[in-house]
């Protein structure tokens, strides 16, 4: 492994523009979740410029750009305020466990990248990632209505939005307005205006625009802002352990860094279709753990790749890791720098900045197909979306992922069992030689030929027995198993049922066709012992040769 992957020099102006331009979106976006998240807007800059540099420089995607993002805020702020909430004598100690947590998810981040897990977020179907960041978008609207009225936030979603009628009815004029004219402009410039857009995001003409409407036309204190932010490099803070919080805190690690994974490696599919690259997907993971581990230690939001930052990275010339890097020392400087101009930032604004990332996250394409996709899909996206709302976040994948298995399951099982066969007449949907028809036909239904084809697995294996219990009027029996490609242990017992029950019946039974794969897990199961030797044929022509032996008596043969 190469230390720094894609790395090279031949795009060096294109990763320059690309990492300003990123950095111009991040700024924004890091201050807003940081906001969003509890813990301050200085969090959600040094997670930005920590995940952000390490992940460009030890991930597996080399145009991603990696920070807070919409997923992680949202988990930071439920983690955030269940630590803080738990010792309210001492916020400083809940708010330590919590950076506790990040540094845990990076560090069981690393592990899934060490492990080489990353394959296997591949797996996750589309309904259960379009129900989930569509709930996440929900969330991080229902979480804004607080602060674009001019009040405090409210943390959990239903109480948000219960409160959203007290909110109407007592709305702050001057950050009602600063918070409309937010969303006109981060709505309003990309349509109207592209090219302004092209030179100045959205999001930060909509930060510069209502700071600026702030301090030149409000009363101070007539809408929240938010405050003093510390400036200089980030202080170090050692992982704090509370035996008695363990493995609440486990749990929250395994939390983000399980959606940290499928946040990041989502982005990076994105960033391969863009820029027509394969990243690597364990060592995307490593990084990405790498750069929130040392975010955790310096008081910084977790962060994972983010898509919309990623986009503009890419369309502005970013190809390799000197923009993604580039991006964090830009926000670094910023931080260095600007702490006192940023604390006049109205909530309000943020409030309308992350309203357009919330609506951005929601899956319309999904939602527009809801008519055109099969019902089944519909159900697990709605399923996923309604319990990360209204419950929790990983619970709503793990209910996804279920469904979604025993959905595939269902599936799997009726193609494997239009692969079975029971066969004593042949018809002209049965691939057999001529040789093997006219046995079957002299034989008059005598021989029962059983077969099997493609993969079997154990949700097949009851319909398998069921189907062999169905044909009673035979004498032999032929297994033909040439095209079965595998087997389980649950398919080789139901194979075992089968024998049984016809030489229970005193019917012999001939084994074609078995490939090495499914012949040896028949001897481990020790099932061939049921059968003499010569009772297992290399093909199905000869084991019918044999069946057909059976049906004259030897002093008719004579």
């Amino acid at each position: 492994m190469t230390p720094i992957n894609g790395l090279h020099f031949d795009n060096l102006r294109g990763d320059i523009y690309g990492g300003l331009t990123a950095a111009v979106v991040a700024l924004p976006l890091a201050m807003a979740m940081g906001v969003a998240s509890g813990a301050g807007p200085i969090s959600g800059m040094y997670g930005a410029i920590f995940v952000g540099f390490f992940a460009a420089l030890f991930g597996g995607t080399p145009a991603q750009i990696s920070g807070p993002t919409g997923p992680m805020t949202v988990v930071m702020a439920s983690i955030f305020m269940q630590y803080t909430s738990l010792f309210p004598d001492d916020p400083a100690h809940g708010a330590a466990l919590a950076f506790t947590v990040v540094v845990l998810g990076g560090l069981f981040q690393i592990l899934l990248g060490l492990l080489r897990w990353g394959r296997y977020i591949e797996l996750v179907p589309h309904p259960v990632v379009s129900g989930f960041m569509s709930g996440i978008g929900v969330i991080i609207i229902l979480l804004q209505f607080g602060p674009i009225l001019g009040h405090e936030g409210v943390s959990n979603p239903l109480d948000a939005a219960r409160a959203i009628p007290r909110f109407l009815a007592d709305a702050h004029g001057g950050a009602l307005l600063l918070g409309t004219a937010t969303l006109a402009i981060v709505y309003g410039v990309p349509l109207l205006l592209p090219r302004l857009n092209r030179l100045l995001p959205s999001p930060l003409l909509a930060l510069v625009a209502g700071t600026a409407a702030c301090l030149l036309w409000m009363e101070p204190g007539s809408t929240p802002v938010i405050g003093d932010i510390p400036t200089g490099l980030p202080a170090f803070h050692p992982p704090t352990i509370d035996l008695s919080l363990a493995m609440k805190m486990v749990a929250s690690g395994f939390t983000l860094a399980g959606l940290g994974a499928i946040d990041s490696l989502l982005t990076s599919l994105v960033a391969d279709n863009i820029t027509r690259t394969q990243h690597k997907s364990n060592r995307e993971l490593i990084g990405q753990g790498i750069g929130n581990t040392l975010a955790g230690l310096f008081g910084g939001l977790p962060g994972a790749g983010a898509t919309m930052r990623t986009m503009v990275n890419v369309k502005a010339g970013g190809r390799t890791p000197i923009s993604g890097a580039l991006h964090a020392l830009v926000l670094l400087a910023i931080v260095l720098g600007a702490g006192s101009l940023a604390s006049h930032i109205p909530k309000a604004v943020l409030a309308g900045i992350l309203i357009k990332v919330g609506t951005d996250i929601i899956d319309w394409d999904y939602l527009k197909r809801l008519h055109r996709v099969p019902r089944a899909g519909v159900t697990i996206m709605l399923v996923v979306l309604i319990v990360t709302v209204t419950i929790d976040l990983l619970l709503a994948v793990g209910i996804g992922m279920v469904m979604a298995s025993f959905l595939f399951m269902q599936r799997m099982t009726e193609y494997q069992v239009r692969n079975m066969a029971a066969i004593t007449r042949p018809d002209a949907e049965t691939p057999l030689s001529e040789e093997e028809a006219d046995i079957l036909k002299q034989a008059d239904g005598r021989i029962l030929l059983f077969r099997l084809s493609g993969p079997m697995s154990f949700s097949s294996a009851k319909a398998m027995v069921r189907l062999h219990a169905e044909v009673t009027d035979y004498r032999v029996m032929v297994l033909d198993l040439t095209d079965l490609v595998s087997i389980d242990y649950t398919v080789a017992r139901a194979i075992e049922d089968i024998i049984l029950d016809a030489r229970h019946a005193d019917r012999p039974v001939y084994v074609a066709g078995a490939r090495p794969d499914v012949m040896n897990m028949l001897e481990r199961q020790k099932i061939t012992r049921h059968l003499p030797r010569n009772h297992f044929l290399p093909t199905r022509t000869q084991a019918l040769r044999q069946a057909a032996t059976q049906l004259t008596p030897p002093n008719k043969a004579q």
